[in-house]
């Protein structure tokens, strides 16, 4: 069945109910997760940003780091309670363009089912799909589960 989820989180709610979802998986399956944080690099390109760049790349990373770790603590303890033993979560903390570097993770990692939320921190994507999220949809190789 699946042997690796692929869990793209950006700390936001959707992002730890899709957790849920992808441990309750992996329970079944025995599948490892992969949480994976992509540092959106794009908007660093400005040359406005030139002089800052390399701190706010930074600051950016350590953000990321801290975002993966109490996601993983806080998925692990809401949800597990010291009882998914057998579940393995990997992190990882890519840049690039999310939707890019996920379909990328994808394909390297041999992901066998994306377990992503419906949309991000953004307010308006209450009311939408996500456009990374719509974009993995569309052009992933592999099965992708949404989280609303």
């Amino acid at each position: 069945m699946f042997k690796k989820i692929l869990l793209p989180t950006d700390g936001s709610k959707n992002s730890e109910r899709a957790g849920e979802r992808a441990i309750d998986i992996a329970e079944l399956t025995g599948a490892d997760i992969v949480v994976l944080y992509v540092v959106e690099t794009n908007y660093l390109q400005s040359p406005r940003l030139a002089n800052y760049r390399v701190d706010l790349f930074d600051e950016l990373r350590e953000e990321g780091k801290k975002v993966v770790e109490d996601f993983k603590a806080n998925l692990e303890d809401k949800k597990c309670k010291g009882i998914c033993q057998n579940v393995n979560l990997t992190t990882e903390i890519k840049e690039g363009n999310p939707y890019n570097v996920i379909l990328e993770t994808i394909a390297k990692e041999n992901i066998d089912l994306t377990v992503i939320g419906a949309s991000g921190r953004h307010g308006l994507d209450r009311f939408l799909l996500g456009s990374v999220t719509e974009r993995v949809i569309r052009e992933s190789k592999s099965p992708v589960l949404v989280v609303p």
